[in-house]
């Protein structure tokens, strides 16, 4: 079955190139702007290419495909013997490979750029654009991120939505990297290279603040718009949020600018046993850590890969936003 993709009309490409961009990221004598906001946030992605081991993950994927509605789990199929069973097993080593196929070329479709500009606040538009519903968490999962959604491409969306929502407004590199611990399947994103930690780690070091520094700053974080990339399956979707950041400091008005995000959400199936602390159970058990917010028979979490194509930085309500296929989120 082909990643079902959708194609977002094309906006004017980036003018500056990533090493430009990473010099005025780096250049100490840069004020504290919207604009810096916006570089060290908005396309950490961009600035850190995080590569995960590409064979690792192919085995991975090879060790579990999830056939949600066939009521068959890991024991059912090990039962099988015989000819029989040597065909299930290369037919389902063949739907591995052609899921991760899929699963790849659907990340790295490209989408449409923009200028750091067209992220800054500006004009808004009175055309119009769908609302995508998003659901409403029904516990708290581990790390204190919401959780409890359903296994829907929305449900995808609004579990990123929670999993950045607790890393950046912690302000706090190490509440971040927890949060990437208990949120990423095995072999996914690490405390280490997990672009949101480094961003926030970024953002917090050109302020000249302490990597711990939720006294001194605060930074609000809204979903404001979005869409869906596509979807693999049941059991895979690429959501895609386009964020409104606020950072405030001591002695200084509120800035904001707009930050996007897109990310392999992959859904793990509530273990039979209870789960233990630390990174979510891996491909092989389909498992992450047991816990009371955990109501729908699982969780989405990030799956492993490299992140997918970066989505336009655009302010919500703009007509540029509004050309790439973002649409309001609600509720």
């Amino acid at each position: 079955m082909p990643p079902q993709l959708r194609q977002p009309r094309t906006l004017a490409p980036p003018r500056d190139s990533r090493r430009k961009l990473r010099a005025v990221v780096l250049d100490p004598q840069t004020d504290w702007t919207r604009r810096r906001l916006q570089i060290l946030l908005a396309i950490g992605a961009a600035l850190t290419v995080l590569v995960t081991a590409g064979v690792v993950w192919s085995l991975i994927g090879l060790l579990r495909i999830d056939t949600p509605d066939n009521g068959v789990d890991g024991a059912g199929a090990g039962m099988v013997d015989g000819s029989a069973g040597s065909a299930g097993a290369n037919s389902s080593v063949s739907a591995a490979q052609s899921a991760l196929v899929e699963q790849d070329r659907l990340a790295e479709a490209e989408l449409p750029q923009a200028d750091l500009d067209a992220a800054q606040p500006g004009s808004l538009s009175t055309g119009e654009t769908t609302i995508l519903r998003i659901p409403a968490p029904t516990g708290v999962g581990p790390a204190a991120v919401a959780t409890g959604f359903p296994r829907t491409p929305e449900g995808a969306l609004a579990q990123l939505d929670a999993i950045n929502r607790a890393a950046l407004s912690s302000a706090s590199v190490r509440v971040a990297q927890e949060v990437i611990s208990s949120w990423a399947a095995q072999v996914g994103p690490t405390p280490q290279n997990w672009s949101t930690a480094k961003g926030l780690a970024a953002l917090l070091e050109s302020a000249d603040l302490s990597s711990d520094a939720s006294r001194s700053i605060t930074i609000g974080v809204e979903a404001s718009m979005g869409f869906i990339k596509g979807t693999v399956g049941a059991d895979f979707a690429i959501p895609c949020i386009d964020f409104t950041i606020t950072a405030t400091t001591p002695g200084r008005p509120p800035r904001q600018v707009a930050a996007a995000d897109c990310q392999r959400m992959v859904w793990q199936h509530q273990p039979t046993h209870a789960g233990g602390a630390g990174r979510a159970g891996g491909a092989a058990n389909a498992g992450g850590a047991a816990d009371s917010g955990d109501t729908v028979g699982g969780r989405w979490v990030i799956g492993a890969g490299t992140e997918p194509a970066v989505a336009p930085s655009l302010w919500p309500g703009s007509q540029e936003s509004f050309d790439a296929g973002y649409q309001w989120l609600e509720t």
